[in-house]
């Protein structure tokens, strides 16, 4: 998976978008940035935006106002090199049931420039043994790291993963976040969103707070524990004060 990545400074910008759906509005002012090289969590209740924005983001939505560059091109306007540079695990994915792992790598493959190297990210993500097994035959944590090999397939700038550990047991969790971890050691700009905030803990450099389809918060780990006046060496500081972030954001 090794290439030349993008310089230091901003690869993803959002400035104050906002999208409806016939009468249902999903986001009314969403803003932040994201710089190279860093992993980056979106978190929110259900409903909060959170999949709307990292869509936009990913130019298969386009906003109905507002501004969004993506490695300096607008995501909408300029799919093909969206596509080409920024990795996307959907929410919920699914492959035919019949389909091997190495086939459904290959097959993905084929559809970029330039491809990782399949024997390459299969050991990356650690299916090289299970290369030759159906899709319908791997457990959840296997279908989590193909998951995340399809979305490193075409050698992206940045990948974005969507609720990844989401229905996983404790060490499929795991598995998962210390492959994350080596994504972005490996230089990939990381965008995660995810409700579990011992992912956002342990992988994050800086998070954002959507909620009813506004940015509440942009900042650090560090940062939101201080609004909170939580103690981060208490086990679940950081939840709690992301709970505490979120009644007082109803509240006001």
């Amino acid at each position: 998976m090794t290439r030349a990545r993008v310089p230091a400074g901003t690869v993803v910008s959002v400035s104050g978008i906002a999208k409806a759906f016939r009468n249902v509005t999903a986001l009314e002012d969403v803003t932040f940035s994201i710089d190279a090289g860093e992993a980056f969590g979106i978190l929110g209740p259900n409903g909060a935006g959170k999949t709307t924005t990292v869509e936009c983001v990913a130019g298969t939505l386009r906003p109905d106002s507002g501004r969004i560059t993506v490695l300096g091109v607008d995501p909408a306007a300029d799919r093909a090199t969206v596509r080409e540079r920024v990795g996307y695990q959907l929410q919920a994915a699914a492959l035919p049931p019949a389909l091997r792992v190495e086939e459904a790598l290959r097959l993905f493959a084929a559809f970029y420039p330039a491809p990782a190297d399949v024997p390459e990210l299969l050991r990356t993500v650690g299916l090289d043994e299970h290369r030759k097994r159906p899709f319908g035959k791997l457990s959840g944590g296997q279908k989590q790291r193909l998951s995340i090999a399809l979305a490193l397939i075409g050698n992206p700038d940045v990948v974005v993963f969507d609720e990844l550990t989401t229905g996983l047991d404790p060490q499929g969790r795991r598995d998962v976040r210390q492959l994350i971890q080596r994504v972005k050691d490996g230089g990939i700009t990381v965008v995660l969103v995810t409700h579990y905030l011992d992912d956002v803990e342990r992988l994050c450099d800086r998070l954002a707070i959507i909620d009813a389809g506004r940015t509440r918060f942009v900042g650090t780990p560090a940062e939101l524990l201080a609004l909170s006046g939580r103690n981060a060496a208490e086990p679940g500081a950081l939840e709690d004060a992301y709970l505490a972030f979120i009644e007082q954001t109803a509240a006001d």
